[in-house]
C-alpha cells in the first residue's frame, strides 16, 4: 500500500480523508506505480544520466507544461544538489547552455518531446548517441521526458477536479440517452479498416530506431519484466527496446495496465476513446490505430472514431462523447490551462469523480505512450 501523501497528493493537494483521496486511491495499482516510476527515474544510482542532468529535464519539461507546483519540486531537488555548473544554471533559466554539447543535446530533444512529439524523427534520436548517450541512456532519458508530460497532466486533472468541489462526486440525472448505433452509409463496416487524414484502424507493426535488446543477451531481470509486460513482448521491437530499462519499464507497465483495464469507473471503450484522441493531437498514428481499433471492438461501432480522425474538435455522438473527447482535447494540449470549466461538462453530462479519474489517467498515460512511440521508432503499415 502507499504510504501517503506521495508526490501527487502532496502537489495537488490531496489531504488524506478528503473525497478526492479517497477516490484517487481507489486507484492504487495506478498511484503506486506512478510513485515507483518517479522513484526509479530519479535513482541517484541510475547509471548513464547524472541525477542533475535529469532534473534539468525535468525542470524544462514542467516549466513548457506551466504546471508551477511541478517545476518548483524539481527546482527544490536541483537545488539541493548544490552549486550548479554555468551551462547547467543557463538551461536552468531557459537559454542555450553553452560549451556543454551533451547537455544541449538531451534538450533539445527534450523540448521536442514535451511541446512537439510529432516532430521527433530518427535524425533527432540519432543525435543523442553522437552525443555520447549510450542506448539505455537514451531509452531513460525518452522515458523521463513522457513521465513528467504525463505526471503534468495528472496533477492538472486532479486539481481541475478538486477546484470543482463536492459536484464533481455527484452524478447529473438529465443526461442524454444513448440513441440505438445505426451505422453511417459512408463507412466502413465495423472490422473493416478506417483510413483518414493518414490515420488508420487497421493492425500496424512499429520498428525501432536504436538497437533493441537481444533476447539471448537479456538479464534475469529483463526477461522477467518481458513475460510481464505483454504476451508479444519478446517479439516486439517496443518492449525489446524499452527493456534495456527494465525497472523503469516494469513500473511503466504497470501504470499503463492499471489505467486502462481497471475494474469500475469509466467504461473500457470510452477509456479507449480517449486514448484514441490524444494521439489523434499528437500525431501518432500507431497509437491511434491500436486503439481505434479496440474502441470498435468493444463498442461495436466505429462512427466516433471517423469523426476523430477527421476533425477531434466537436467530436461525439453524444454529449458524454463530445464531453469526454473535448476534456481529452483541451488537457492534452493545455495543462495549464485545464480547470474546472473544463471539467464541468463531464459533469454534466454524467460523469462521476472516479470516471473523470479515469479520463485523467488515460489522457496522461497517452501523454507517455505517445512520446515513446513517436519518437523511438516508426509504423510500418502492411505491404
Amino acid at each position: 500500500m502507499t504510504t501517503s501523501p506521495d508526490l501527487i497528493d502532496s502537489l495537488v493537494p490531496l489531504a488524506e480523508g478528503t473525497p478526492l483521496h479517497a477516490v484517487r486511491h481507489q486507484r492504487n495499482k495506478v498511484v503506486d506505480a506512478t510513485q515507483g516510476s518517479y522513484n526509479a527515474l530519479f535513482d541517484p544510482e541510475l547509471p548513464g544520466l547524472t541525477l542533475a542532468e535529469r532534473l534539468l529535464v525535468a525542470c524544462r519539461i514542467a516549466k513548457l507544461a506551466g504546471t508551477e507546483g511541478l517545476l518548483a519540486h524539481y527546482r527544490d531537488r536541483l537545488a539541493a544538489l548544490g552549486t550548479l555548473g554555468a551551462a547547467q544554471q543557463a538551461a536552468l533559466d531557459g537559454k542555450e547552455p553553452a560549451g556543454d554539447v551533451r547537455l544541449a543535446e538531451i534538450l533539445r530533444f527534450t523540448t521536442t518531446l514535451a511541446e512537439r512529439p510529432v516532430e521527433g524523427d530518427r535524425e533527432a534520436i540519432l543525435r543523442l548517441p553522437a552525443a555520447g548517450l549510450d542506448t539505455p541512456s537514451a531509452i531513460a532519458l525518452a522515458q523521463l521526458i513522457a513521465f513528467v508530460a504525463f505526471q503534468a497532466r495528472v496533477v492538472a486533472g486532479l486539481q481541475a477536479i478538486a477546484a470543482l468541489g463536492d459536484a464533481a462526486d455527484t452524478k447529473a440525472t438529465d443526461t442524454e440517452p444513448a440513441a440505438p448505433f445505426v451505422h453511417p452509409a459512408n463507412l466502413p463496416r465495423v472490422g473493416e479498416p478506417l483510413r483518414i487524414k493518414g490515420f488508420t484502424s487497421e493492425s500496424l507493426e512499429w520498428k525501432a530506431w536504436l538497437p533493441v535488446l537481444k533476447l539471448e543477451e537479456a538479464s534475469p531481470a529483463q526477461l522477467a519484466i518481458l513475460e510481464a509486460s505483454h504476451p508479444k513482448a519478446k517479439s516486439s521491437d517496443y518492449y525489446l527496446l524499452l527493456a534495456h530499462q527494465p525497472r523503469i519499464l516494469e513500473e511503466r507497465s504497470t501504470v499503463f495496465n492499471a489505467i486502462m483495464y481497471a475494474p469500475g469507473g469509466m467504461s473500457r471503450a470510452e477509456r479507449e476513446l480517449a486514448s484514441t484522441v490524444v494521439s489523434r493531437i499528437n500525431g501518432c498514428v500507431y497509437c491511434g490505430s491500436v486503439h481505434a481499433q479496440r474502441f470498435e471492438q468493444l463498442a461495436k461501432r466505429n462512427d466516433v472514431i471517423a469523426q476523430v480522425f477527421e476533425e477531434p474538435q466537436g467530436a461525439g455522438t453524444t454529449a458524454r462523447e463530445r464531453a469526454i473527447v473535448q476534456a481529452s482535447i483541451e488537457l492534452t494540449r493545455s495543462p495549464a490551462g485545464f480547470g474546472p470549466a473544463q471539467i464541468e461538462p463531464l459533469r454534466a453530462a454524467g460523469l462521476s469523480a472516479l470516471e473523470m479519474l479515469d479520463l485523467v489517467h488515460a489522457v496522461a498515460i497517452f501523454a507517455w505512450a505517445n512520446r515513446l512511440m513517436l519518437n523511438l521508432g516508426e509504423p510500418v503499415f502492411p505491404a
